[in-house]
């Protein structure tokens, strides 16, 4: 499971005294926690990597933001911290392989692809948020 190598990699970068590592693991352990909590369940691998991915999207966001300001320092910083979670996370599909992807969806849901197409949408996403970017997802869809 996700959250056990997360937690077995931050006791790893405790023995080696990572302090940046320990840091951004720990961060991300108590948002899963804090997600389990509010669910009062545990979280699924794949819950686990949406929540990877909103932590990877703040970073980068963050990471614009200290770019506009001219902040190096910050943008070292998250840089730092991406490259901590980046392992973590899926390799995301070549925009080949996503249009191949929703090909198949759209083959399986033909009659409501027919109907109204924007309401695939919604069967992509759900479908394939954990290997692409929402917002990739709909560019591919409107592509087609």
């Amino acid at each position: 499971m996700l959250k056990n190598q997360l937690k077995n990699d931050l006791l790893s970068a405790l023995k080696e005294k990572n302090e940046k590592k320990v840091s951004i693991l720990r961060f991300v352990l108590s948002r899963i926690q804090k997600e389990e909590i509010d669910k009062q369940k545990e979280l699924t691998d794949e819950e686990t990597l949406l929540i990877l991915q909103k932590i990877k999207q703040e970073l980068e966001e963050a990471k614009e933001a200290s770019i506009k300001a001219k902040r190096e320092d910050l943008k070292s910083k998250t840089n730092e911290e991406l490259n901590i979670i980046l392992p973590y996370l899926p390799k995301p599909l070549s925009n080949e392989e996503l249009k191949q992807e929703i090909k198949k969806i759209i083959e399986e849901n033909k009659d409501l692809w027919q109907k109204n197409p924007k309401s695939l949408i919604g069967i992509c996403i759900k479908a394939l948020k954990t290997k692409a970017e929402t917002k990739r997802i709909i560019e591919v869809i409107n592509s087609l």
